[in-house]
């Protein structure tokens, strides 16, 4: 009788453990065509959140096969047309007569234009921490990296497991957000 028992609490205890996660098989299904394509293309709007001041602005962008992503910022109209470059070794802004004037954030670890890398760098490469459905999409947790000091990605995806929105959070704090729009693997 005992070792029927036994036999029982096992297999519950193995059926429950091959029960997949619908969510997180979409998630991982889409970071897999991201890594897999020559790039993606899309819209964001960022806030940036700095305590005492909020800054908002819209950029296109795009990023190659490695993640390196170029931007251009399209509103508001005060500095559109400030275009740049980031990969992982670095960045460049390119303007005529206008420059951003953005202080560091996180501990000096991103300014409001390096939002839209850090959310696809995360996308790509973060450490998910949890996934669940909420209101119809996915809602991922993710660490941009394995490092004490890494930041925290608040992420939703729409049921076609496509990005719309992000927050990036510092030290349990929303710092920036974006919200993404025409998502396209190319």
């Amino acid at each position: 009788m005992k070792r029927i028992f036994c036999l029982i609490v096992c297999f519950v205890i193995l059926a429950g453990c091959r029960k997949t996660n619908e969510e997180l098989d979409k998630a991982l299904l889409f970071r897999q065509r991201l890594i897999a394509g020559d790039g993606c293309k899309f819209t964001c709007g960022i806030t940036a959140d700095y305590g005492d001041v909020i800054y908002q602005f819209s950029m296109d962008c795009q990023s190659n096969k490695q993640g390196d992503l170029s931007f251009s910022v399209t509103e508001p109209e005060s500095i559109a047309g400030i275009a740049g470059a980031i990969t992982d070794i670095g960045g460049h802004l390119t303007f005529d007569g206008t420059a951003l004037a953005f202080a560091p954030i996180a501990d000096g670890q991103l300014t409001p234009v390096t939002a839209p890398w850090i959310f696809l760098k995360t996308l790509r490469s973060g450490y998910i921490a949890s996934c669940a459905r909420v209101d119809g999409g996915i809602y991922l947790q993710i660490n941009d990296s394995y490092l004490e000091n890494a930041l925290h990605l608040d992420i939703w995806l729409n049921d076609d497991g496509q990005p719309i929105q992000g927050e990036i959070l510092w030290e349990g704090r929303r710092v920036l957000s974006v919200t993404v729009k025409d998502f396209t693997i190319l």
